[in-house]
């Protein structure tokens, strides 16, 4: 006989195909230890307002417990009618310890119920992403380490601009991945409000102490999830903004892994020849035996698609949602599971990808060229007292002979410099040196080596005490 949490007002039972739309536990299956901690935190909270026996609240954490077990070592068996996770808890609970089971729902609803569950295990996946984040900040730390000498084009609009160092753009992405860790550890910090006691809208009248339950409701880590409590029970129940939230970082995330991707595909070319990603990391053609792709990266550029559409699915889904609780909040899950299942698996691929790639300064420095020093010769007409706007006039007529005469801005003779400025003299050559120019870009956050190895250690050190903070 299937276990059923409703049904009494209704005359014929649910159709099978109504049954098969309806039902969730096929993918919310994935709630499974957080409703358990969120149950046991109930019925503790159901003793303490002597709604149940101190015997009878340790026989359903027993009970719940043996679950948890059966979920972890991938031994919970399903039963028909196990609607949702919920249901088959209690279902299996029932099994276990009999009548007292039909207890532990007294004063709770799926409605307070799902919402805990869904912030307990956003809770867990924040940190997990940003532990994934931290692992492909570390790969880029080593490559800027490598790196911090090598010199290399830096771009705008994909055209050559100005030389800068291959560390200097990995710590860029250092940089872009630091934020997204920041905006989860924001959200984290919003999803830290609990729900459970709300009831199925209006909260719940049996005389359970929510603040006294928040304090008390503890993870299987021995972490306590829940700094506030919800203070608004039609909200509390109604809430999806933190799911959301989530997905729009794993969105924003995905967005960020896909530049850099783009990045590392143009540079991995026969054109380019920057970087070469390593075998591990890159697929072959079916047809051409020549060809090393680097489909870990277009995954990644790809990937970032599906993130951010489902980032739309649930807003679409949230926008018409009226007060309180709809069914139509159970397609939080499946876009949820999706970006969490397909952001941390391409944070792995992404950090180990970093990590063994092989940079070649040798084809990054013969991509150099004197006119990406033009910005140097204005410099240093400033220095002579020329206005840096009438400098840049002077310095494009200069590029624009070069090009005329189909030289480079060294190989122009020092007529050409001396007739755009009369002070210019045989020292204006000592510009066309690229390691020069990066040298010289060393105000903070810039290109030059030293500040790229300040940049560097300085992030070491972040990560260090970082790492020191989460063992205390």
């Amino acid at each position: 006989m299937s276990h059923q949490l409703w049904g009494g007002r209704f005359a014929t039972p649910t159709a099978a195909d109504m049954r098969q739309f309806n039902d969730s536990f096929r993918f919310d299956r994935r709630l499974a230890e957080a409703d358990i901690t969120g149950s046991v935190a109930w019925a503790q909270a159901l003793a303490a307002a002597h709604l149940i026996t101190d015997t009878e609240c340790d026989t359903l954490v027993q009970g719940l417990n043996l679950i948890r077990l059966e979920f972890a070592e991938d031994r919970f068996q399903s039963a028909p009618g196990d609607e949702d996770i919920h249901t088959a808890v209690e279902r299996r609970l029932l099994e276990l310890v009999g009548p007292v089971a039909g207890k532990l729902h007294t004063g709770r609803s799926r409605n307070d119920q799902v919402a805990t569950d869904m912030r307990l295990f956003c809770i867990d996946a924040a940190q997990t992403l940003q532990a994934g984040l931290s692992h492909l900040q570390q790969a880029l730390l080593h490559q800027a380490e490598q790196h911090a000498t090598t010199l290399m084009p830096g771009y705008t609009h994909l055209q050559r601009a100005q030389p800068i160092t291959f560390g200097h753009w990995c710590l860029a992405y250092v940089e872009m991945f630091e934020r997204d860790r920041q905006r989860l550890a924001d959200a984290r910090d919003r999803m830290r409000s609990l729900p459970l006691g709300a009831g199925a809208l209006a909260g719940n009248s049996l005389g359970v102490d929510r603040t006294a339950l928040a304090a008390q409701l503890v993870t299987a880590q021995g972490e306590l999830p829940f700094t506030t409590v919800a203070a608004n029970s039609l909200d509390a129940v109604a809430d999806r903004d933190f799911v959301a939230e989530l997905l729009f970082d794993c969105a924003m995330i995905g967005m960020h892994l896909s530049r850099m991707a783009e990045d590392l595909i143009l540079y991995s070319s026969a054109e380019y020849g920057f970087i070469e990603l390593a075998d591990e990391y890159s697929t072959g053609s079916s047809l051409m035996p020549q060809k090393k792709n680097p489909d870990s990266m277009e995954l990644l550029r790809g990937k970032s698609g599906r993130l951010i559409g489902n980032l739309v699915t649930l807003l679409t889904v949230l926008k018409g949602t009226p007060l309180a609780y709809n069914k139509d909040l159970q397609e939080d899950k499946e876009p949820l599971f999706d970006s969490l299942d397909t952001l941390q698996l391409g944070l792995r691929v992404a950090a180990a990808a970093v990590m063994t790639l092989v940079a070649h300064p040798e084809r990054m420095a013969a991509a150099l060229d004197d006119a990406m020093l033009a910005t140097d010769l204005a410099d240093e007409l400033v220095r002579r007292g020329v206005p840096f706007r009438e400098a840049h006039g002077k310095v494009g007529q200069l590029v624009r002979q070069a090009i005329a005469q189909g030289v480079s801005l060294r190989q122009l003779p020092l007529e050409a410099y001396q007739a755009v400025h009369t002070d210019l003299d045989q020292s204006i050559y000592a510009l066309f040196d690229f390691t020069r120019s990066v040298m010289h870009k060393n105000s903070l956050g810039g290109t030059a080596p030293e500040r790229v190895a300040e940049q560097v250690a300085a992030w070491r050190q972040r990560q260090n005490a970082e790492t020191i903070r989460s063992k205390v």
